[in-house]
């Protein structure tokens, strides 16, 4: 994957579409805190599995808060997506794994396996995790993403996927 970044810059947040931030105060035991808390949209992943290259399906992307850390901003991930539609939840996994990885997942072959909060230090949004099987059947296109996203469809052995890092 080419990954050229230029010009970038940190500017102060206007009009956010996707996050708020906000300063909670509050009282524990007495003891009163307080703690900078981003609200964000709950997202779903995607466990994928393709049965004939016995392989996870993963998404190699860049990622504007990570190249801060990293001066790269890849990262190796699960199919996900942000729940910012009218849509069940299963039907945005359907789509994200369609945009990204290229394959037409049937809504029945969705299996939820949990809910759980990320980034529960700052946002504590809920993410909805899913299970499903892949093969080239029901490949429909080359994945990618959309609008001018950087995605690389990765499939990784389960026998790799202990070792498996980015630079």
């Amino acid at each position: 994957m080419k990954n050229i970044i230029k010009n970038f810059t940190l500017q102060p947040l206007v009009d956010a579409k996707f996050i708020n931030t906000s300063l909670a105060t509050y009282e524990q035991n007495d003891v009163k805190k307080s703690w900078e808390i981003v609200q964000a949209h709950d997202s779903v992943a995607i466990l994928l599995y393709h049965k004939g290259k016995d392989a996870f399906v993963l998404v190699k992307q860049f990622r504007p808060a990570v190249y801060l850390n990293n001066n790269d901003g890849l990262t190796l991930e699960l199919c996900a997506g942000i729940v910012d539609k009218d849509l069940s939840l299963a039907q945005i996994a359907k789509e994200e794994i369609e945009e990204e990885c290229g394959y037409d997942v049937a809504l029945k072959n969705l299996e939820k396996i949990t809910s759980f909060h990320t980034s529960v230090g700052f946002a504590g949004s809920k993410q909805m995790l899913y299970y499903a099987q892949v093969d080239e059947s029901i490949k429909v296109n080359e994945g990618g993403g959309i609008d001018h996203e950087m995605i690389e469809v990765i499939y990784l052995p389960p026998k790799r996927s202990q070792s498996i890092y980015l630079r």
